[in-house]
């Protein structure tokens, strides 16, 4: 005797997929699918527990921009929106998730008309992945490549001679960028380069034009303060050229070309992490933070 077997006619699949839950998730996911590859901030909002009335249920999720805006999904209407949102907002500037706990049997605005219930929201933000730009070549570049990674870096490298068997964790190659026109850092990018002395100046000064705020340059304190003479010609206040680290890393007595590419990334793991801390910054094992609402 044959086990029972369910069968799903095409009219059931028709229903199941048009089912508003398939639908919202699907729509969540490639909504957050296409801003990380546009490489957006988002945050993403999803309801872990609901008691008593409430409108979304758990599972329910929500995309929500850096502005607060929610682009689709859905947990909850007003009496919870404005609430998560805002802790999106704060979540997305801090970098720490929050679990957002809303109490909606209060009033809402003295109005006297209480939603009913209550729920948590845990709200995880997703910035992209920090950008490391290395120009040049050579087993120092190889290196601080495959170390950038570990770190959670997306790898650009700029170089006529790159390629994938060099660099294979790199998410980018520019092997045609003679004049470096395809050099466009973001402020929060970081670049590093060594080009071994083979148009630096040329580059250096092409980043002076940008807005990002850590430049290494890996060469000798002699061709370091050269090119520092260079720049500031084009630079007389030296505001762009207090941006620039040379010679690159931190003084770890590197000799190696290994030892200098993790001098190198020591040094921007430590500029990243500074940035990110705050005075009051205490360690916290779960890295998130709760905050009681009131919808």
């Amino acid at each position: 005797m044959k086990p029972d077997t369910l069968q799903v006619s095409p009219m059931s699949t028709s229903r199941l997929l048009s089912d508003s839950r398939f639908r919202i998730h699907a729509d969540v996911l490639s909504c957050a699918a296409d801003l990380v590859r546009r490489r957006k901030p988002f945050a993403l909002a999803t309801v872990i527990a609901t008691d008593g009335s409430v409108s979304a249920s758990v599972g329910s999720k929500a995309v929500i921009d850096e502005e607060g805006t929610i682009l689709v999904g859905w947990v909850g209407g007003g009496c919870a929106q404005s609430t998560v949102a805002q802790a999106a907002i704060d979540s997305l500037e801090s970098g720490e998730g929050q679990l957002v706990a809303l109490d909606l049997n209060d009033e809402v605005l003295g109005a006297g008309m209480p939603c009913g219930g209550a729920m948590k929201v845990y709200v995880d933000p997703v910035r992209p992945r920090p950008r490391l730009w290395i120009l040049g070549h050579g087993r120092i570049v190889e290196c601080l490549c495959y170390l950038a990674a570990l770190m959670n870096f997306e790898v650009v490298i700029d170089d006529p001679q790159a390629s994938l068997d060099r660099y294979p964790d790199a998410s980018l190659l520019l092997t045609n960028d003679d004049n470096y026109r395809a050099l466009t850092p973001a402020a929060d990018d970081f670049v590093v380069v060594a080009t071994q002395h083979k148009g630096d100046h040329q580059s250096m000064r092409r980043l002076l034009e940008t807005d990002v705020s850590y430049i290494g340059l890996i060469a000798s304190h002699k061709r370091s303060q050269l090119i520092f003479d260079y720049l500031r010609e084009f630079d007389p206040g030296g505001n762009r050229i207090a941006c620039i680290h040379a010679p690159a890393g931190l003084d770890l007595f590197a000799s190696s070309p290994e030892e200098i590419a993790l001098s190198v990334i020591s040094e921007i793991m430590r500029t990243r992490n500074a940035l990110k801390r705050k005075p009051t910054d205490v360690y916290s094992p779960s890295g998130s933070k709760e905050t009681e609402k009131n919808g």
